[in-house]
């Protein structure tokens, strides 16, 4: 495969490096990767005399905007503000493994008037608005649609003083714990529900769409959502401990749990996010990025809406580590969780203040803790975060989708699945094969991309997962 590489775009007339790099993605796209470098190269003269003719382009498109911007037109209504002529340059990771949908849109987003850094993380993928992986920092401005929906989805790790024997020995009783003490599903929610202190913030009585979405918290405090979702029993290995945890090096009982603030979050993602396009209406391509001024009233209601559903998310975190633990008569030795779909009150190197987005991006600065999953037969990561500041102290979240869930179900069948599973000696309760281990990236590659920004304290085996079902 002739590969295009910079010096050769440099050479025909590309400039900037955001454009270099666009052009080098595009051609690494399977509808152009087998072509000869002399024909490439054709094609992308062509792109460089006439960019507007590729606009509407599926390929080529992200590419001829960042040549030449498209002019924006005037509406009636609030004026739209304009994007940057050029996106702000920042840092990808792993990019041979990126698709080209999840590439346009961080250009996009690099784009906007209120964009201070950016950076591309290894597990990204095409999502809606800022892509899977994207970390975005602005100033002054807040953007709901670069949190998420699933605001404050999070991972959480329980370490037992219990070793791999228990596992073997325990199968069938921690398969009966599993579905005992956690549910799943789109608007699910467990059958006793516990009560915890977030339930009693004053959020619920002071902000109007919260406190419209209190008894639907009350009802699914302590569940899991579909898809991705997951809680597991498996074998932890520390390689090298950490000065905050009572246990040395070895392998461990683990529980691993990811979810996120369900109803609560999707309820305050929606109504701030048609708020914020109401308020900034940005161009066609850019629509789901509209932020909201942090010092306007809906910015900072969003702001405190989105933290409360952050903190409820690692309720119904430690809800189901508490039921857990309770159902195996132990306690845990050591506790991790960290949250991604979320944003952050930071500082860039320079000292500007920023609002860091990271929508599936895991925190990163020196000494932060996290775990980054891989999937159902491959070990995800303990970590220690190196605070390196051209990623703006972000890591991936997980391995990230190599296949979308419609092209999965498309083309893996629950056999190939099922045997997969028996190969890694994997249990699966519940779950689909849009969510089968080969519809995700490898994991290895992935950490591999990504080695200077955080070190590797341990890793996470599953052994029994449960899911939602079909």
């Amino acid at each position: 495969m002739a590969k295009i590489k910079k010096k050769h775009l440099l050479r025909i007339g590309f400039e900037s490096n955001q454009s270099c790099q666009a052009a080098m993605v595009a051609m690494e796209h399977e509808a152009y990767a087998k072509r000869g470098r002399e024909a490439k190269l054709q094609l992308l003269q062509e792109l460089l005399q006439n960019p507007e003719a590729f606009y509407k382009h599926e390929i080529l498109g992200a590419t001829a905007r960042i040549l030449k911007p498209v002019e924006e037109q005037e509406t009636d209504g609030p004026k739209r503000p304009l994007l940057r002529e050029q996106p702000l340059d920042f840092e990808v990771y792993g990019k041979e493994n990126i698709e080209h949908g999840a590439m346009h849109q961080m250009f996009v987003a690099a784009k906007l008037p209120v964009a201070k850094a950016a950076a591309l993380m290894p597990d990204a993928h095409q999502g809606y608005g800022l892509p899977i992986g994207g970390v975005l920092a602005t100033e002054g401005a807040v953007i709901p649609y670069a949190v998420g929906v699933d605001i404050g989805c999070r991972m959480c790790l329980s370490v037992f003083d219990l070793k791999e024997s228990y596992l073997k020995r325990n199968e069938y009783q921690l398969k009966q714990a599993l579905l005992e003490n956690t549910t799943f599903g789109t608007g699910k929610g467990p059958e006793k529900p516990m009560d915890h202190e977030v339930l009693d913030r004053r959020e619920f009585q002071e902000l109007p769409i919260v406190k419209g979405l209190k008894d639907k918290a009350w009802r699914q405090i302590g569940s899991s959502g579909s898809g991705n979702h997951f809680v597991e029993f498996g074998l932890v290995r520390i390689t090298e401990s950490d000065d905050r945890w009572e246990l040395p090096p070895g392998e461990y009982l683990g529980i691993l749990s990811h979810s996120g603030s369900r109803g609560l979050g999707a309820g305050i993602a929606g109504h701030y996010t048609k708020v914020a396009q109401q308020k900034t209406r940005l161009p066609k391509e850019a629509r789901h990025l509209a932020w909201l001024d942090m010092g306007s009233e809906e910015g900072m209601e969003y702001w405190i809406a989105m933290n409360l559903a952050g903190d409820y998310a690692s309720a119904c975190h430690h809800h189901i580590h508490e039921r857990l633990s309770k159902a195996i008569g132990e306690k845990p030795s050591i506790m991790v969780e960290n949250h991604h779909n979320f944003a952050w009150q930071e500082k860039l190197a320079d000292g500007t203040d920023v609002i860091v987005h990271r929508k599936g991006a895991t925190p990163a600065g020196k000494g932060v803790l996290g775990i980054i999953p891989g999937s159902m037969t491959a070990p995800g990561y303990i970590v220690r975060g190196r605070g390196v500041q051209e990623s703006i102290q972000s890591a991936s979240h997980g391995a990230g989708r190599v296949m979308s869930r419609s092209k999965a179900k498309a083309s893996i069948t629950g056999s190939q699945m099922r045997q997969q599973l028996k190969e890694h000696r994997v249990t699966l309760i519940g779950g689909s094969v849009d969510e089968s281990p080969m519809a995700y990236k490898d994991i290895g590659a992935v950490m591999a991309s990504q080695q200077d920004l955080v070190d590797i304290l341990g890793t996470f085996t599953p052994r029994i997962v449960r899911m939602a079902g079909e």
